[in-house]
Protein backbone atom coordinates (compact mmCIF):
# COMPACT_ATOMS: atom_id res chain seq x y z
CA UNK A 1 0.00 0.00 0.00
CA UNK A 2 1.12 3.32 -0.37
CA UNK A 3 2.09 6.17 2.26
CA UNK A 4 0.43 6.25 5.60
CA UNK A 5 -2.12 8.46 5.90
CA UNK A 6 -1.82 8.63 9.62
CA UNK A 7 0.55 7.78 12.77
CA UNK A 8 0.19 4.88 14.43
CA UNK A 9 -2.82 4.69 16.87
CA UNK A 10 -2.54 3.53 20.69
CA UNK A 11 -6.16 2.16 21.97
CA UNK A 12 -5.81 2.10 25.66
CA UNK A 13 -8.01 -1.23 26.91
CA UNK A 14 -9.66 -2.01 30.15
CA UNK A 15 -9.98 -5.85 30.16
CA UNK A 16 -13.16 -7.62 32.33
CA UNK A 17 -13.00 -11.50 32.24
CA UNK A 18 -15.99 -12.64 33.88
CA UNK A 19 -14.96 -16.58 34.53
CA UNK A 20 -16.64 -17.88 38.16
CA UNK A 21 -16.03 -20.44 40.58
CA UNK A 22 -17.57 -23.27 39.89
CA UNK A 23 -16.45 -26.21 41.71
CA UNK A 24 -14.81 -26.30 45.16
CA UNK A 25 -11.31 -28.26 45.88
CA UNK A 26 -11.28 -30.18 49.29
CA UNK A 27 -8.82 -28.75 51.64
CA UNK A 28 -8.87 -24.87 51.35
CA UNK A 29 -7.83 -24.09 48.17
CA UNK A 30 -9.75 -21.46 46.38
CA UNK A 31 -11.28 -23.86 43.34
CA UNK A 32 -12.03 -23.99 39.87
CA UNK A 33 -12.93 -21.34 37.84
CA UNK A 34 -14.89 -21.89 34.56
CA UNK A 35 -12.53 -21.47 32.12
CA UNK A 36 -10.31 -24.22 33.83
CA UNK A 37 -13.54 -26.93 34.45
CA UNK A 38 -14.15 -26.61 30.60
CA UNK A 39 -10.58 -26.99 29.52
CA UNK A 40 -11.38 -23.73 27.57
CA UNK A 41 -9.06 -21.33 26.09
CA UNK A 42 -5.90 -19.06 27.97
CA UNK A 43 -7.74 -15.38 27.84
CA UNK A 44 -4.12 -13.94 27.66
CA UNK A 45 -3.03 -16.23 24.69
CA UNK A 46 -6.73 -15.26 23.15
CA UNK A 47 -5.64 -10.97 23.92
CA UNK A 48 -2.21 -11.87 22.94
CA UNK A 49 -3.18 -13.18 19.67
CA UNK A 50 -5.92 -10.53 18.67
CA UNK A 51 -3.73 -7.72 19.40
CA UNK A 52 -0.78 -9.15 17.08
CA UNK A 53 -2.95 -9.55 14.18
CA UNK A 54 -5.02 -6.60 14.66
CA UNK A 55 -1.22 -4.89 14.70
CA UNK A 56 -0.08 -6.92 11.78
CA UNK A 57 -3.64 -6.50 9.71
CA UNK A 58 -3.15 -2.80 10.14
CA UNK A 59 0.16 -2.97 9.03
CA UNK A 60 1.32 -1.37 12.76
CA UNK A 61 -0.81 1.33 12.63
CA UNK A 62 -3.43 -0.06 15.46
CA UNK A 63 -1.10 -0.38 18.90
CA UNK A 64 -3.93 -1.97 21.46
CA UNK A 65 -2.22 -1.91 25.22
CA UNK A 66 -4.23 -3.65 27.69
CA UNK A 67 -4.05 -0.63 30.66
CA UNK A 68 -5.95 -2.61 33.27
CA UNK A 69 -7.41 -6.07 33.61
CA UNK A 70 -10.19 -7.46 36.06
CA UNK A 71 -11.20 -11.13 36.51
CA UNK A 72 -15.02 -11.73 38.10
CA UNK A 73 -15.00 -14.86 39.87
CA UNK A 74 -19.14 -14.99 39.11
CA UNK A 75 -21.75 -14.92 36.69
CA UNK A 76 -22.36 -11.61 35.65
CA UNK A 77 -25.96 -10.11 35.92
CA UNK A 78 -28.74 -10.23 33.42
CA UNK A 79 -30.50 -7.39 32.50
CA UNK A 80 -33.84 -8.71 34.18
CA UNK A 81 -31.66 -9.41 36.83
CA UNK A 82 -31.01 -12.83 36.37
CA UNK A 83 -27.74 -14.62 37.66
CA UNK A 84 -26.89 -17.79 36.69
CA UNK A 85 -25.95 -20.61 39.42
CA UNK A 86 -22.51 -22.99 39.19
CA UNK A 87 -25.50 -25.73 39.16
CA UNK A 88 -27.66 -24.13 36.91
CA UNK A 89 -25.13 -23.06 34.31
CA UNK A 90 -24.20 -26.42 33.76
CA UNK A 91 -27.73 -27.56 33.49
CA UNK A 92 -28.04 -25.13 30.12
CA UNK A 93 -24.46 -26.29 28.78
CA UNK A 94 -25.49 -29.77 28.93
CA UNK A 95 -28.81 -29.19 27.68
CA UNK A 96 -31.24 -30.46 30.36
CA UNK A 97 -32.48 -26.96 30.19
CA UNK A 98 -32.95 -24.06 27.85
CA UNK A 99 -30.78 -20.57 28.49
CA UNK A 100 -32.18 -17.77 30.58
CA UNK A 101 -34.22 -15.31 28.34
CA UNK A 102 -33.45 -12.24 28.18
CA UNK A 103 -29.63 -13.41 27.40
CA UNK A 104 -28.23 -9.88 27.30
CA UNK A 105 -26.13 -9.02 30.39
CA UNK A 106 -26.60 -5.74 32.37
CA UNK A 107 -23.96 -3.43 30.52
CA UNK A 108 -25.22 -0.30 33.11
CA UNK A 109 -23.91 -2.74 35.44
CA UNK A 110 -20.83 -3.57 34.55
CA UNK A 111 -20.30 0.17 33.52
CA UNK A 112 -20.92 1.18 37.06
CA UNK A 113 -19.11 -1.61 38.18
CA UNK A 114 -15.47 0.04 36.90
CA UNK A 115 -16.59 3.55 36.58
CA UNK A 116 -15.87 2.96 33.03
CA UNK A 117 -18.21 5.92 31.71
CA UNK A 118 -15.93 8.59 33.65
CA UNK A 119 -12.56 6.64 32.73
CA UNK A 120 -13.33 6.92 29.02
CA UNK A 121 -14.62 10.60 29.47
CA UNK A 122 -11.35 11.16 30.99
CA UNK A 123 -9.30 9.77 28.40
CA UNK A 124 -7.84 6.97 30.31
CA UNK A 125 -9.83 3.67 28.56
CA UNK A 126 -10.52 3.77 25.12
CA UNK A 127 -12.45 0.92 24.45
CA UNK A 128 -13.50 -2.38 26.68
CA UNK A 129 -13.00 -6.18 26.57
CA UNK A 130 -15.66 -8.65 28.18
CA UNK A 131 -14.23 -11.99 28.21
CA UNK A 132 -16.84 -14.64 29.25
CA UNK A 133 -18.45 -17.63 28.03
CA UNK A 134 -21.66 -19.28 26.32
CA UNK A 135 -24.83 -17.34 26.59
CA UNK A 136 -22.53 -15.09 28.68
CA UNK A 137 -24.75 -11.95 27.36
CA UNK A 138 -22.61 -10.17 25.23
CA UNK A 139 -22.78 -8.85 22.04
CA UNK A 140 -19.85 -8.95 19.82
CA UNK A 141 -20.00 -5.29 19.93
CA UNK A 142 -21.70 -2.89 21.32
CA UNK A 143 -20.95 1.41 21.19
CA UNK A 144 -21.74 3.84 24.00
CA UNK A 145 -21.32 7.39 25.12
CA UNK A 146 -22.70 10.44 23.35
CA UNK A 147 -23.70 9.92 19.57
CA UNK A 148 -23.26 5.94 19.72
CA UNK A 149 -24.81 4.01 16.66
CA UNK A 150 -25.12 0.69 15.48
CA UNK A 151 -22.15 -1.04 15.71
CA UNK A 152 -23.28 -4.80 15.46
CA UNK A 153 -25.95 -4.71 18.23
CA UNK A 154 -28.02 -1.55 19.25
CA UNK A 155 -26.31 1.79 20.71
CA UNK A 156 -26.50 1.73 24.45
CA UNK A 157 -29.01 3.54 25.66
CA UNK A 158 -28.94 6.01 28.43
CA UNK A 159 -24.61 6.51 28.37
CA UNK A 160 -24.80 10.02 27.01
CA UNK A 161 -22.70 11.49 30.20
CA UNK A 162 -19.65 10.12 28.43
CA UNK A 163 -18.89 12.59 25.53
CA UNK A 164 -16.76 10.34 23.63
CA UNK A 165 -17.88 7.19 21.67
CA UNK A 166 -16.31 4.01 22.70
CA UNK A 167 -17.08 0.02 21.85
CA UNK A 168 -17.62 -2.38 24.45
CA UNK A 169 -16.08 -5.94 22.46
CA UNK A 170 -17.55 -9.38 23.60
CA UNK A 171 -15.38 -12.14 23.72
CA UNK A 172 -15.64 -15.81 23.99
CA UNK A 173 -12.48 -17.82 26.09
CA UNK A 174 -14.79 -20.52 24.62
CA UNK A 175 -13.71 -18.99 21.24
CA UNK A 176 -10.64 -18.79 19.30
CA UNK A 177 -8.77 -15.58 18.17
CA UNK A 178 -10.46 -16.38 14.41
CA UNK A 179 -13.83 -15.53 16.46
CA UNK A 180 -12.57 -12.28 17.62
CA UNK A 181 -11.76 -10.99 14.21
CA UNK A 182 -14.97 -11.39 12.93
CA UNK A 183 -16.40 -9.76 15.91
CA UNK A 184 -13.52 -7.03 14.88
CA UNK A 185 -14.97 -7.47 11.33
CA UNK A 186 -18.83 -6.97 12.06
CA UNK A 187 -17.36 -3.89 13.87
CA UNK A 188 -15.82 -2.33 10.86
CA UNK A 189 -18.71 -3.17 8.86
CA UNK A 190 -21.00 -1.85 10.97
CA UNK A 191 -18.85 1.50 11.12
CA UNK A 192 -18.08 1.94 7.55
CA UNK A 193 -21.42 1.36 6.52
CA UNK A 194 -22.04 4.30 8.78
CA UNK A 195 -19.50 6.10 7.50
CA UNK A 196 -20.25 5.75 3.80
CA UNK A 197 -24.07 6.39 4.31
CA UNK A 198 -24.55 9.13 2.35
CA UNK A 199 -22.33 8.07 -0.51
CA UNK A 200 -24.17 7.34 -3.90
CA UNK A 201 -23.35 4.97 -6.70
CA UNK A 202 -19.52 4.18 -7.38
CA UNK A 203 -18.44 7.01 -4.78
CA UNK A 204 -19.52 4.64 -2.14
CA UNK A 205 -16.00 2.82 -1.96
CA UNK A 206 -17.29 0.79 0.69
CA UNK A 207 -19.91 -0.79 -1.02
CA UNK A 208 -17.76 -1.50 -4.06
CA UNK A 209 -15.49 -3.07 -1.18
CA UNK A 210 -17.71 -5.77 -0.13
CA UNK A 211 -18.70 -7.05 -3.59
CA UNK A 212 -18.81 -10.47 -3.69
CA UNK A 213 -19.42 -13.29 -6.79
CA UNK A 214 -22.98 -14.40 -5.72
CA UNK A 215 -23.72 -10.67 -5.50
CA UNK A 216 -22.25 -9.32 -8.47
CA UNK A 217 -21.39 -11.93 -10.80
CA UNK A 218 -18.06 -10.79 -12.36
CA UNK A 219 -17.62 -7.86 -10.34
CA UNK A 220 -16.26 -9.54 -7.06
CA UNK A 221 -13.64 -7.06 -4.86
CA UNK A 222 -13.14 -8.37 -1.28
CA UNK A 223 -16.35 -9.19 0.03
CA UNK A 224 -17.81 -9.09 3.41
CA UNK A 225 -16.46 -10.58 6.91
CA UNK A 226 -19.30 -14.11 5.93
CA UNK A 227 -18.61 -13.74 1.71
CA UNK A 228 -15.58 -14.10 0.39
CA UNK A 229 -14.62 -12.70 -3.33
CA UNK A 230 -16.15 -16.68 -4.38
CA UNK A 231 -18.43 -18.02 -1.51
CA UNK A 232 -21.97 -18.89 -2.04
CA UNK A 233 -23.36 -18.75 1.25
CA UNK A 234 -22.54 -17.52 4.87
CA UNK A 235 -18.98 -18.39 5.93
CA UNK A 236 -18.02 -20.32 3.03
CA UNK A 237 -14.72 -19.85 3.61
CA UNK A 238 -12.90 -22.46 1.58
CA UNK A 239 -14.45 -22.51 -1.76
CA UNK A 240 -12.31 -23.60 -4.66
CA UNK A 241 -14.24 -22.24 -7.22
CA UNK A 242 -12.15 -19.38 -9.26
CA UNK A 243 -13.93 -16.14 -9.40
CA UNK A 244 -12.66 -12.30 -10.97
CA UNK A 245 -11.60 -10.45 -8.25
CA UNK A 246 -10.49 -6.96 -8.11
CA UNK A 247 -9.03 -7.35 -4.13
CA UNK A 248 -5.66 -6.79 -5.12
CA UNK A 249 -6.67 -3.18 -6.00
CA UNK A 250 -7.39 -2.03 -2.24
CA UNK A 251 -3.61 -2.71 -1.39
CA UNK A 252 -2.97 0.28 -3.73
CA UNK A 253 -5.41 2.46 -2.37
CA UNK A 254 -6.23 5.16 -3.10
CA UNK A 255 -5.26 4.08 -6.80
CA UNK A 256 -8.47 1.76 -7.23
CA UNK A 257 -7.87 1.63 -11.16
CA UNK A 258 -5.92 -2.57 -11.13
CA UNK A 259 -7.49 -4.49 -13.19
CA UNK A 260 -9.34 -8.30 -11.88
CA UNK A 261 -7.91 -11.36 -11.34
CA UNK A 262 -9.36 -14.98 -11.10
CA UNK A 263 -8.97 -15.98 -6.86
CA UNK A 264 -10.45 -18.85 -4.47
CA UNK A 265 -9.47 -20.07 -1.39
CA UNK A 266 -5.98 -20.58 -1.47
CA UNK A 267 -5.72 -16.92 -1.54
CA UNK A 268 -7.51 -16.55 2.20
CA UNK A 269 -6.60 -19.91 4.32
CA UNK A 270 -8.45 -22.68 2.22
CA UNK A 271 -11.55 -22.03 5.73
CA UNK A 272 -9.66 -21.32 8.22
CA UNK A 273 -11.58 -18.46 10.14
CA UNK A 274 -8.14 -17.06 11.29
CA UNK A 275 -6.81 -17.08 8.48
CA UNK A 276 -9.80 -15.51 6.05
CA UNK A 277 -10.49 -12.28 8.87
CA UNK A 278 -6.86 -11.27 8.50
CA UNK A 279 -6.81 -11.91 4.92
CA UNK A 280 -9.93 -10.07 4.93
CA UNK A 281 -9.18 -7.18 7.18
CA UNK A 282 -5.30 -6.82 5.46
CA UNK A 283 -7.62 -5.29 2.72
CA UNK A 284 -8.95 -2.39 4.53
CA UNK A 285 -7.59 1.02 3.37
CA UNK A 286 -5.09 2.88 5.96
CA UNK A 287 -7.61 5.63 6.48
CA UNK A 288 -10.76 3.23 7.42
CA UNK A 289 -8.59 1.81 9.64
CA UNK A 290 -9.06 5.15 12.08
CA UNK A 291 -12.58 5.40 11.28
CA UNK A 292 -13.10 1.59 12.97
CA UNK A 293 -10.76 2.41 15.87
CA UNK A 294 -11.50 6.11 16.89
CA UNK A 295 -15.07 6.11 15.63
CA UNK A 296 -14.47 8.89 13.65
CA UNK A 297 -14.42 9.53 9.80
CA UNK A 298 -16.47 11.15 6.89
CA UNK A 299 -16.44 10.32 3.59
CA UNK A 300 -13.80 12.81 2.38
CA UNK A 301 -11.41 11.75 5.71
CA UNK A 302 -11.40 8.29 4.29
CA UNK A 303 -9.83 8.69 0.83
Amino acid sequence: MGEVFFQPMISRVLVIVHDPLVEEIPGGQRGLRLSQRMGWRSVDELEAGYIADILECSRGLIQYQVVESHLVEEFPIKEDGFRYTASSYFDVIQHRTPPHSPDWVNYHRILDQFDILERVAHGEVDEVWLFGFPWGGYYESRMAGRGAFWCNAPPLENTASCPLRFVIMGFSYERGVGEMLEDFGHRAESILEKAFEHARGEDNLWRRFIRYDKLVPGRAEVGTIHYAPNSERDYDWGNRRKVPSRCDTWLNFPDLEGKPRRVNCTEWGNGDIRLHHKWWLSHLPEPWWKAVVSLEGTVDSLW
